[in-house]
């Protein structure tokens, strides 16, 4: 069946993303599941992963916020990696 346009809305711009499903009918044509080529799926998985990394730093920056002297965001950084 037809294509489809799905967008939204993250740090100032639209991420416009056009996907083609297919649909999985049942035997009264109503429609039970959707059918995505593979790369239109990694399309949609990566594109919601980013939404997701745009809610956390969202949430992030709406909490209160407490400094950290450049040097040691360096130092605990590299702690993180065993450097």
């Amino acid at each position: 069946m037809g294509g489809a346009l799905a967008a939204y809305y993250a740090m100032g711009g639209v991420i416009m993303l056009t996907i083609h499903p297919e649909y999985l009918v049942d035997e009264n044509q109503r429609r039970k599941a959707v059918v995505l080529s593979l790369a239109e799926w990694q399309q949609v998985v990566e594109e919601l992963e980013e939404l997701d990394d745009i809610r956390a730093y969202d949430k992030a920056k709406s909490g209160p916020q407490e400094s950290v002297p450049f040097e040691q965001a360096v130092r605990e950084i590299g702690e993180g990696y065993g450097v």
